[in-house]
């Protein structure tokens, strides 16, 4: 009966607050992504740690750390989030006033290729539906899938670990290039060595990336050391400009810069590149079911890039 009790006080702020510390590892963090105060971040904690009768963190200098009780409760929490947004979504597709949303997280480097033909087919049939589409590296994708910001995400598979409770449903292999602009000096050398291209400052992704280490194991191919990596960034605007304005090199995946390479704008230089192929797939949750209009959209991003693979294997 006491739970009973107990859930009956449970209000929505409290699972919010719960679930920002527990991603943000801190308190102040937490409280400026909700963009509340902390005192009030600390209270609604405090709230809730009474309402359920345990400690859900460990407080100290370097954050907050999820107790054992409140690893067990994570789950259910962000659950019970994703379960009302889907609700929320259920209403607005029986007709409702305000149109339906989806979000989709996908990596800056495909979107581009894969979400303008998708989404152009996909409104064809769902005119009314809002799209939001996040983009970043592939580990913050997996965060936006996992806590709900995003229904289902197309990025690159990763460690077994980070996929746990998730389902990856491959499309195409990107292979990675290395380009220049096409007036560079490399493309005048007839047989690039790696004295040459220690000359010149790189820009490959940032670490911790999946594509990062495609990158650096390219480089170690090569002959140099990955120390030589000048600049880090996810983003193919930046990457682009510092190839097109400056001497760099980019690494990047060949999907980001096919168009730009077919227009002769940038050039390819020939790398070691046996064994970077990275898969590309649709990544969701398990534990969470799919709305008709979801569905529809991966449909279209599902058939694009499949079709993205059948003409590059062809």
């Amino acid at each position: 009966m006491q739970y009973i009790f107990a859930a009956g006080r449970l209000k929505l702020r409290h699972l919010q607050c719960f679930l920002a510390v527990s991603q943000t590892k801190s308190v102040q963090r937490a409280a400026d992504s909700l963009s509340i105060t902390q005192p009030a971040v600390s209270k609604t904690l405090s709230e809730l740690e009474s309402i359920l009768g345990f400690r859900l963190f460990e407080r100290g200098r370097h954050g907050a750390a999820l107790t054992e009780e409140g690893l067990a409760f994570a789950p259910y929490a962000q659950t019970c989030l994703v379960t009302l947004r889907e609700g929320i979504t259920m209403l607005r597709e029986r007709g409702m006033a305000i149109p339906a949303k989806v979000a989709i997280g996908i990596l800056p480097t495909v979107a581009a290729v894969l979400l303008p033909v998708a989404i152009k087919t996909f409104r064809e049939t769902s005119s009314t539906t809002s799209v939001r589409i996040l983009t970043g590296a592939n580990r913050e994708l997996l965060e936006l899938l996992k806590s709900g910001e995003a229904d289902f995400i197309v990025g690159r598979l990763a460690e077994p670990e980070a996929m746990m409770g998730l389902s990856f449903e491959h499309l195409y292999r990107e292979p990675l290039a290395v380009v220049v602009r096409a007036d560079h000096p490399l493309t005048r050398e007839e047989r690039l060595s790696p004295a040459a291209l220690s000359a010149y400052p790189l820009v490959v992704p940032p670490l911790g990336t999946l594509i990062r280490q495609s990158a650096e194991s390219v480089i170690t191919a090569f002959g140099l050391k990955p120390e030589i990596v000048r600049f880090e960034t996810v983003s193919v605007s930046m990457g682009r400009a510092l190839a097109l304005q400056n001497e760099a090199v980019w690494f990047v995946p060949s999907s980001a810069v096919e168009e730009d390479v077919a227009r002769g704008v940038l050039e390819s230089l020939q790398m070691p590149f046996a064994g970077t192929d990275e898969p590309i797939g649709l990544i969701r949750r398990n534990d969470v079911g799919l709305n008709p209009v979801t569905a529809k959209l991966i449909d279209c991003v599902r058939n694009t890039g499949l079709e993205r693979e059948r003409l590059r294997t062809q």
